[in-house]
């Protein structure tokens, strides 16, 4: 699965951000007869408002590449995580408390 992930073609703008289902505004199909058939996206970019349009060879299309990416958070990380429970108050002041004292000028 980690090999085909890295393989995927992504859609990205022209400005380089990575467009997302929310943005294609048109998916369709090239059909050629001698060479090899295109899939194409029209996409309205959610960073500039630019349209655009990408073509994809169809073998190597991949309709995920549209979904937001899933957390990539280990298993064994995500258990750790959900064991220290929620951020209280307490630990938030003494985290404020802690960059105070960090971004005071020695004297």
């Amino acid at each position: 699965m980690g090999q085909k992930d890295t393989n995927r073609t992504v859609v990205r703008c022209s400005c380089g951000h990575r467009i997302v289902s929310r943005e294609v505004i048109q998916t369709g199909l090239y059909l050629s007869v001698l060479g090899p058939s295109f899939v194409y996206v029209r996409y309205r970019c959610g960073r500039c408002k630019r349209v655009g349009e990408k073509l994809v060879q169809e073998d190597a299309w991949d309709p995920s590449v549209l979904q937001t990416s899933r957390s990539r958070i280990k298993q064994a990380d995500r258990r750790r995580f959900e064991e220290m429970g929620e951020i209280t108050a307490e630990e938030v002041i003494e985290f404020h408390s802690a960059l105070n004292e960090l971004s005071t000028d020695p004297e």
